[in-house]
């Protein structure tokens, strides 16, 4: 069920209402990836890299842009012009505890989350989601809000997860030769979004040299992710307020032609977040879809 606040920026004392919700268009700094100094092919480590090695060694620049609010213009987005789409409304038998265990999560919520993209993706006959990831706006926390834009697949690591994560290779091949998509959906778990919203560039805007393949090292292979370029020509969004009962698609990939392939997106600092707030806690779910 959805969480009722307030969105009031004051009370009637004058004291800023810690129970706010920024909505509108929004100046923001968002940043953008800068190619290495080197020459050298970009990287990224998931975990701790190797003994002598950064984290990543490609460089980053802040750029002030706006974004827009599509609270109340839902409808004139969709995955295949612009490559993400919102739900409102959706029912579900979760809760905040089952969000505190992977197990609860894959039992409870994949089922969810497997409908929803059978039901609300055009074509769509079967998903595997693969994987999740719990994002808590906490110092503690394993994973944090991902102030940084980018995408999360190329066109080859796309095709890799087929073959990763379907474990029959005759299958696998067969599935390669149709459609297949790779869509995360995205939701809070602590009612309305406050702070370090979603900002989503629609595909419409995006340029294929606004994208630069980066390798993704995980401890036992690597995958591809995209960093973003700055371009002032990228049209960039935000759901404002998004709430338990709200989904996101973000498309990563797609191997139709003609169609919007993937938006970049990033968390940003809301320089209208009010002292107090809760802090953003989300879950994205990653699947493929095929057909």
């Amino acid at each position: 069920m959805s969480t009722t606040t307030t969105t009031t920026s004051t009370t009637l004392s004058g004291v800023a209402d810690s129970n706010y919700i920024p909505r509108g268009p929004v100046e923001a700094e968002l940043t953008f990836y800068v190619p290495p100094a080197d020459g050298s092919v970009p990287f990224n480590y998931v975990e701790t890299p190797p003994e002598g090695q950064p984290q990543r060694n490609y460089g980053e620049v802040l750029h002030k842009i706006q974004i827009d609010d599509i609270r109340g213009h839902e409808d004139e987005y969709t995955l295949d012009k612009d490559a993400f789409q919102v739900l409102k409304g959706i029912p579900s038998a979760t809760t905040y505890e089952t969000f505190n265990s992977d197990e609860e999560i894959q039992r409870v919520y994949y089922s969810e989350v497997e409908r929803l993209l059978l039901d609300h993706v055009p074509g769509a006959n079967r998903v595997v989601i693969f994987d999740h990831t719990i994002r808590r706006e906490n110092p503690n926390a394993h994973r944090q809000p991902v102030h940084r834009a980018h995408s999360d697949q190329t066109d080859r690591s796309a095709e890799w997860r087929v073959r990763l994560h379907v474990p029959d290779a005759e299958e696998a091949e067969k599935l390669l030769k149709g459609r297949y998509r790779i869509i995360n959906v995205w939701r809070p778990l602590n009612g309305a979004v406050q702070s370090s919203p979603l900002a989503f560039a629609s595909a419409a805007s995006v340029k294929d040299s606004d994208l630069v393949p980066v390798e993704h090292r995980y401890p036992h292979r690597t995958g591809e992710t995209m960093g973003v370029i700055y371009n002032p020509d990228l049209q960039w969004k935000y759901w404002s307020g998004i709430d338990n009962d709200e989904r996101l698609l973000l498309k990563c990939s797609d191997t139709q032609p003609g169609v919007g392939k993937r938006t970049p997106h990033s968390a940003f600092v809301d320089p209208r977040t009010p002292a107090g707030a809760k802090p953003r806690e989300s879950i994205e779910v990653r699947a493929l879809v095929f057909g």
